[in-house]
């Protein structure tokens, strides 16, 4: 379930890196792991997995050949929460 993500984490953005950085289509697990890290800095192989774990749990991504990439119900998740970037910016810089 999405409620299992760290609690550690301080930003939209970094709650839901897999589903950002999938959003443009499907990646390889080393590149999706280099896109979050691009985006917030390093990540480890088992918290990136527990993300697609979770995220493969709840039908918001899916593993195929090309590599993982989200589902319908992902990109429809992605439209909703694309617009919060902006304030998930601004309200992470103000921690």
């Amino acid at each position: 379930m999405l409620a299992s993500f760290p609690a550690t984490s301080t930003t939209i953005g970094s709650v839901h890196d897999p589903i950002w950085n999938l959003s443009a289509g499907p990646l390889t697990f080393r590149a999706l792991q280099s896109a979050c890290e691009r985006n917030k800095g390093t990540i480890s192989p088992s918290i990136l997995n527990a993300r697609i774990k979770d995220l493969n749990e709840a039908k918001l991504l899916t593993r195929t050949i090309e590599g993982y990439e989200l589902t319908p119900l992902g990109q429809e998740l992605f439209a909703l929460i694309a617009p919060l970037d902006p304030w998930a910016q601004k309200w992470g810089e103000s921690l």
